[in-house]
């Protein structure tokens, strides 16, 4: 046992094996007889003894032993007041020494004192087991209510929360990750995570664990999770790690489910997008008319004159001119019909490399009508890298945002109203797209709120409200950034900016694709058929088999087919072919079905086998980018059916 003054002692809070016993004001002899008790017992030979004339602040845990002088009864009663404010109950054990008995001996339990004894006392070895008994008992009892009120905190949060080890161990889930997974909490707690979710998810969570643990910065990523009862729902989850004093590393992690924002997400932009078709149908359609009228006109002129028997020599130069002007035509007709493709395609899950600039004349073709009879528009598209992203959600962008702008000029006439495009290299590793336009700009209080869902500054009839909210929502995820600047009277410039696509060099066209077709005009004589590779052209349109044949006639030895079927059996039949061209929709049996058949029949021609098409469907795409080589799309120009076909010759 030690013995002290109160300078020594240790104050509350402070880590000791070791009991404190102070004894305020107590004389000498009464304060040697009961350390003289302590000795007596093994508990007390450990016990640190303090004597003071004093109570200190704050008061140590242990005993706290009061001396009653004999005075007032009230002045005792202030003091044991004063310490029972200040102690902590659980790990104090407060004893008065009096000589007071009965309702004065009360009255001084009643004002905080755990016992009365007549000094000097008895048994106090024994209190100090019985304090290690309340310290232990109360810091159980702090325990269990801390971690009820833990527990209850978490299962009072509504969305599925979790909290992980650094061993990516669950040491703590709430009532609604439970139900989530539809699992108990004792049977998650101490379990991966890996063993409640497919291979591909848990490896996905994984990653993001990985990712906070090691950044220390909150992680957000959204993906697909198959819940307990075997459904799949998007789902947004929130990370952040954080670390106890120890060292001791944790992961928090709030799971959010976007399954219905998701859907209703798609079907908001899907709205948006039929608004604008809408829109667009009109100038379309005169876009689409005016080089109709005179490509029908030329073919039916044409059809005439070829139907004479013999046709004039001085005929022979008109001729020319009118399939130069019918090709013309069709030619423009092509293009709007695959910019307007490429603006409503729906799978949004296909990203690439992205040719801004193609993209953008894409969105001004479709506008071409709408704009020419509201405003004079100039356009600077600069040359700039690739992004990455889907080509007809930036069409979209761009369509939005002029359609913004020809909203911005109100009802002025046409030749007050200035439209500027421009695409150009913006910071280093960016692209930027910028509108500009001199209507009658935006105040700030509008311009704060224009990328909100359903904010229009329009009459009802004037518009949804979505389309500067659905630009925000594509931009961002091609991994970009929408800025503004407008003042009321002084028009608007909105400018996007994406991060340029670093591409690898491209690589060169195989020397004997360039020589077939820079070296094979149509002029030049047929070669003998024994030099000639073997193509098998598949289509069940006659037209575009005789087309092909003739722009590949002096190129490959061509053989035409209309029926897959037929085909492979000729290919059963041992016939021999270099490379295949089949059209991808056909009757009776598809090009899909056609590849599957020839990968069981032959192989090594499977991988030399090239898919065409005028147009295709979601699932007919997915199946191109597992089984096949790039698709050829309808039309095409010679020099692109060359690169292609001497392609799937290599």
């Amino acid at each position: 046992m030690r013995s002290g003054d109160a300078g020594g002692m240790i104050p509350r809070g402070a880590r000791s094996d070791a009991v404190h016993a102070m004894l305020v004001a107590v004389p000498a002899p009464v304060a040697q007889d009961v350390e003289r008790d302590l000795c007596a017992t093994a508990e007390g030979r450990a016990c640190r003894v303090i004597r003071v004339e004093s109570p200190p602040e704050p008061l140590p845990e242990g005993l706290l032993v009061l001396w009653d002088h004999g005075g007032p009864l009230e002045a005792v009663k202030a003091r044991c007041q004063w310490a029972h404010a200040r102690r902590l109950p659980t790990r104090t054990w407060l004893v008065v020494l009096t000589k007071r008995e009965g309702e004065e001996a009360e009255a001084l339990v009643a004002a905080g004192a755990d016992e009365c004894v007549a000094p000097p006392g008895t048994r106090w070895g024994a209190r100090l087991v019985a304090l290690r008994r309340r310290s232990a008992d109360g810091d159980a009892q702090a325990l269990r209510r801390a971690r009820d009120m833990f527990q209850g905190a978490l299962d009072a949060v509504p969305e599925p929360l979790f909290i992980k080890d650094r061993e990516h161990r669950l040491v703590a889930v709430n009532n609604a990750y439970c139900r989530l997974l539809d699992q108990s909490a004792d049977a998650l707690r101490g379990s991966l995570t890996s063993a409640q979710m497919r291979p591909d998810e848990a490896e996905a969570s994984w990653r993001q664990d990985e990712r906070a643990f090691t950044t220390g910065q909150t992680v957000e990523d959204e993906g697909s999770f198959t819940d307990g009862k075997g459904r799949s729902r998007e789902v947004l989850t929130l990370r952040a790690a954080y670390m106890l004093p120890n060292g001791e590393r944790f992961l928090v992690g709030l799971v959010r489910d976007v399954t219905e924002r998701s859907r209703l997400e798609t079907q908001r932009r899907l709205a948006e997008r039929m608004t604008s078709v809408g829109t667009l149908a009109a100038g379309v359609a005169h876009e689409i008319n005016n080089p109709l009228s005179y490509v029908t006109s030329n073919l039916a002129y044409l059809w005439e004159r070829v139907a004479q028997p013999v046709v004039p020599a001085e005929q022979l130069e008109e001729l020319r001119q009118v399939v130069a002007e019918a090709l013309e035509g069709a030619g423009r007709v092509r293009s709007i019909v695959r910019d307007l493709r490429t603006f409503s395609r729906t799978e949004e899950e296909q990203h690439g490399p992205v040719d801004v600039r193609r993209a953008v004349e894409g969105a001004v073709k479709l506008m071409r009508d709408a704009i020419q009879h509201r405003a004079c528009m100039a356009c600077d598209l600069e040359p700039v890298p690739a992004v990455h992203g889907n080509e007809g959600r930036l069409a979209q962008v761009v369509t939005g945002l002029l359609t913004n702008a020809l909203q911005a000029f109100g009802d002025r006439p046409p030749e007050e109203n200035l439209l500027k495009l421009r695409v150009r290299p913006g910071r280093e590793g960016h692209v930027v797209i910028e509108v500009e336009d001199n209507g009658h700009g935006m105040p700030a209080e509008v311009r704060q709120r224009i990328f909100d869902p359903f904010f229009t500054t329009r009459s009802p009839k004037g518009g949804t409200g979505l389309g500067l909210s659905i630009c925000l929502t594509l931009v961002h995820a091609m991994g970009g950034h929408i800025e503004v600047a407008s003042e009321e009277g002084q028009g608007s410039l909105f400018r996007v900016e994406l991060p340029a696509l670093t591409l690898p060099p491209e690589a060169p066209r195989p020397a004997q694709a360039a020589l077939a077709v820079t070296e094979a005009p149509l002029t030049q004589p047929v070669r003998a058929t024994r030099d000639l590779r073997r193509l098998l052209l598949i289509d069940d349109e006659p037209a575009v088999g005789s087309a092909v044949s003739r722009l590949l006639r002096n190129l490959y030895e061509v053989h035409v087919i209309q029926d897959a079927r037929e085909a492979l059996r000729r290919l059963s039949h041992g016939e021999k072919f270099d490379a295949i061209l089949c059209d991808l929709m056909m009757p009776g049996m598809s090009g899909m079905d056609f590849l599957v058949e020839l990968e069981r029949l032959a192989p090594e021609l499977a991988p030399r086998t090239g898919l065409m098409t005028g147009g295709v469907n979601p699932q007919a795409r997915e199946f191109v980018g597992r089984r096949a080589r790039e698709l050829l799309e309808k039309p095409f120009e010679r020099d692109q059916l060359c690169t292609f076909v001497e392609t799937l010759m290599q």
